[in-house]
């Protein structure tokens, strides 16, 4: 399956505490006065092409609603913050804000997903030369918390996920049942389970990797093993 994200206005005058999910929210557009002139009256940071100029930037934040919350913030008091800044140096300066809003348990860096949500162009540019140098073959990516199969991503449970994940971490190993289970499952949380709960979710997770499903491989009578293939990829940064 295919990641999807999408994009949602933050009102321009940000109330302290307000609801970022509002199905109403307010939308300001983004306008500015002509570009600030040095001494010499050239911009700083000036393009030789005369036929274009600067008329402001973005700046993407990648910071979720539960970190905002840990650190005793809001992303609208950061946002708030953000505009109070930006208004002290520049009085009559105007400002956007946009909230980049992604299906929950999505993975992968939170700045990431908020450059593909507001459709920035490199970031859409680095995403589709990677799918296509990916299309064949599995990538693990622990930096993501993702698993691609042939460029696609695959829905993977969190259990699925830090199973393969354990098996890939002893490649070449064989990884005793008991042993998943001790690092994997929290009895106490979870309830006591089984080798018979280890060969279900394995069995889930090789449906989900398709025809590359023999990368978990099972010695039997004793668990599972990982042995670097040709056809994976894993990512760790």
């Amino acid at each position: 399956m295919t990641t999807s994200y999408d994009q949602r206005s933050l009102a321009d005058d940000v109330q302290t505490g307000a609801d970022a999910h509002s199905a109403h929210t307010q939308s300001a557009h983004t306008t500015r006065p002509a570009s600030r002139q040095t001494d010499h009256g050239q911009h700083p940071h000036a393009r030789r092409d005369e036929n274009v100029e600067a008329r402001g930037f973005a700046l993407y934040v990648g910071f979720d609603e539960v970190s905002a919350a840990a650190s005793g913030v809001s992303l609208q008091q950061l946002v708030a913050a953000l505009k109070e800044t930006a208004e002290a140096l520049v009085p009559d300066i105007k400002t956007h804000a946009t909230l980049a809003i992604a299906p929950r348990g999505a993975g992968g860096r939170d700045v990431d997903v908020v450059r593909l949500a507001l459709r920035d162009p490199a970031a859409q540019r680095a995403r589709q030369q990677e799918r296509q140098t990916q299309r064949r073959g599995v990538v693990i990516d622990f930096s993501r918390q993702r698993v691609l199969v042939d460029g696609q991503e695959v829905a993977l449970t969190y259990k699925e996920f830090h199973l393969l994940g354990h098996l890939v971490e002893h490649e070449g190993e064989t990884v005793h049942r008991n042993d998943l289970l001790a690092d994997l499952w929290d009895e106490e949380a979870e309830g006591v389970p089984n080798e018979r709960t280890i060969d279900v979710h394995v069995r889930r997770l090789r449906a989900k990797l398709g025809d590359y499903q023999e990368i978990v491989r099972t010695v039997r009578g004793i668990g599972y093993r990982f042995d670097r293939h040709a056809d994976v990829a894993v990512k760790a940064d």
